[in-house]
């Protein structure tokens, strides 16, 4: 009951010109919608495909828990949650990178290529954690190790093994893949260039500083959703492709 007080008492503050406490509210809205479509649409498809759809209602799930902490978190204190949303991404990006291995298996894909891509997203998250949250004095240096891990996911989808794999499986699978490396190569552009207008270094004089909160709720949202409608969309192909 305290909680519910509490909350009443904060939503009841928020100003009505607070866009990007808005994007935090509709952000939440959004990933759990889609977690209700994916999950009650799993029993349509054979275990096969099951298990993309199921993970695709996993990350927009857990998204959409932290979206809720982090719409409370900023109603509060009016400063971006970084400490939440590191949260959410440690945990669904690389669930993000796990569908690429579970649609490139009917090609041939190996477990190896799935904690590849899972290492690479944590190494790139842990160190874009270190430089904007705990060591920001060195933020450059720990931006640059992540941003190195992001292109060497970039490489692995765009031009090695999982490019190969998914050129071997052809068909909606290619298609699939190739929009879901649309999706790394551009939709998460936008969090380096976040991360470079939030901390210090060689940059800064380019690009300058500020927030850019309603950017990433509206790109978590694109991604993570996106991410799920895009297997969703194979799953039902290859389903009616059986029957």
């Amino acid at each position: 009951m305290k909680n519910l007080v509490l909350l009443s008492d904060i939503t009841s503050k928020m100003d009505p010109t607070d866009y990007i406490g808005f994007t935090f509210f509709v952000g939440c809205m959004a990933m759990m919608a889609a977690s209700a479509f994916f999950f009650l649409s799993l029993s349509q498809f054979d275990k096969k495909w099951r298990t993309s759809v199921l993970v695709s209602g996993l990350i927009t799930f857990i998204a959409a828990v932290h979206y809720f902490y982090m719409r409370d978190y900023w109603a509060a204190n009016m400063e971006s949650p970084t400490f939440f949303r590191y949260v959410d991404w440690i945990l669904t990006v690389p669930l993000m990178c796990v569908e690429f291995y579970l649609i490139l298996k009917v090609a041939g894909a190996k477990p190896s290529l799935m904690w590849k891509m899972i290492g690479l997203s944590v190494v790139m998250l842990v160190t874009g954690y270190f430089g904007e949250a705990v060591y920001p004095a060195s933020a450059a240096l720990w931006g640059g190790i992540s941003g190195l891990a992001y292109f060497v996911i970039v490489y692995e989808i765009w031009i090695g093994g999982a490019k190969k794999l998914a050129v071997a499986a052809g068909g909606e699978i290619l298609k699939a893949h190739k929009i879901l490396c649309w999706f790394v190569l551009v939709g998460w552009a936008i969090y380096p260039l976040g991360y470079m207008l939030g901390t210090d270094g060689w940059y800064s004089s380019i690009l300058g500083s500020g927030s850019v909160d309603v950017v990433y709720n509206i790109a978590d949202a694109i991604n993570k959703i996106g991410f799920g409608l895009v297997i969703y969309a194979l799953a039902v192909k290859k389903q009616d492709a059986i029957a």
